[in-house]
C-alpha cells in the first residue's frame, strides 16, 4: 500500500509542479508585477499559439526534417567511431582527444562559419546537428562496449569465436542501455542545434520564426514557440524511452522484479 501511494505521488508530482508554476505566472501577469509586454500571461501565450498554429506547424516541419537528418547522420557516425575505437586501441588514442576537443568549441561560434561555408540551405543545419549529436552517441556506445562481461568474452574466445561474433552476441547487447541513454540526450540536442543554426541564417524553421517575432517584440509568440520546442524535445525523448523498452525487454523484466 505504501509503495502504491508513493508511486501515485511520484506520478502527480511533476504535473502539480507545472500547474503551480503556471498559476503563479498567471497571477504575476494579472497583477502587473511584470508588464505584460515583457512577460505575457499563459493565456496570451496559448492564444498566440492557436492564432499562429498553421505557421508554427510549417516551421516545425522544417526543423524536424533537419533534426532527423542530422540525428541519423550523427548516430551513424557515432556508431562507426565507437566500433573503431573499441576494436583498435591506436584509433582510440588518436581519435578520442579530438572528439573531446570538438565539444569544447561553442555551438554559436561554429554556426556562423557553417552558414558562411555552406550557405543558407539545409546543409549547415544538418552539419551542426551532426556535430552536437555524434559525441554523446559515440561515448555512450564506447562505454557500453567496454562494459561487456569479460568472462563471457573470454568464454567465446576459448570457443574460437571471431571478433565479429563476440561483438554481435556480447558487446551489442551490453551497450544498448548506454546507447539509449545517450540517444535521449542526442534527440534533444538535435532540435536545439537546428534552432540555433536557423537563428543565424535560413528561410524557414522555428529558429527563423523566433528571430522574426523577436524583432517585432511579439513576446507572446516567442513563448509559444519556446513551449513548442520543449514539447517536441519531450515527445522525442519519450519516443526513445518507448523504443528502449521494445529493444531491451530483459531490462523491463529486471525492473518488475525489483
Amino acid at each position: 500500500m505504501k509503495k502504491k501511494l508513493q508511486s501515485i505521488t511520484n506520478k502527480i508530482a511533476a504535473p502539480m509542479t507545472i500547474a503551480g508554476i503556471l498559476v503563479i505566472w498567471e497571477l504575476i501577469s494579472c497583477f502587473h508585477v511584470v508588464p505584460t509586454y515583457m512577460l505575457p500571461s499563459p493565456v496570451q501565450v496559448i492564444h498566440a499559439f492557436i492564432s499562429d498554429f498553421s505557421l508554427l506547424m510549417f516551421h516545425a516541419k522544417v526543423t524536424l526534417v533537419e533534426a532527423f537528418l542530422g540525428l541519423l547522420c550523427g548516430v551513424l557516425i557515432g556508431f562507426v567511431l565507437a566500433v573503431m575505437m573499441d576494436q583498435f586501441e591506436f584509433i582510440y588514442k588518436a581519435v578520442y582527444p579530438v572528439l573531446v576537443i570538438t565539444q569544447t568549441v561553442p555551438t554559436v561560434a561554429i554556426a556562423p562559419l557553417l552558414v558562411l561555408w555552406l550557405g543558407y540551405g539545409i546543409a549547415p543545419k544538418v552539419v551542426l546537428i551532426v556535430i552536437v549529436t555524434f559525441f554523446p552517441v559515440a561515448i555512450g556506445l564506447l562505454e557500453g562496449f567496454r562494459s561487456a562481461d569479460r568472462d563471457a568474452v573470454h568464454l567465446l574466445q576459448s570457443m574460437g569465436a571471431t571478433r565479429i561474433q563476440i561483438f554481435k552476441h556480447i558487446k551489442i547487447k551490453s551497450s544498448l542501455s548506454q546507447f539509449f541513454a545517450s540517444l535521449r540526450i542526442a534527440v534533444s540536442y538535435s532540435v536545439v542545434g537546428a534552432v540555433i543554426a536557423e537563428w543565424l541564417g535560413g528561410f524557414s524553421g522555428l529558429g527563423v520564426y523566433m528571430t522574426r517575432v523577436k524583432k517585432s517584440y511579439a513576446f507572446d509568440k516567442m513563448f509559444a514557440v519556446i513551449f513548442l520546442i520543449s514539447a517536441i524535445s519531450l515527445v522525442l525523448m519519450y519516443s526513445v524511452d518507448v523504443l528502449r523498452k521494445c529493444c531491451t525487454p530483459w531490462e523491463n523484466r529486471r525492473a518488475i522484479r525489483k
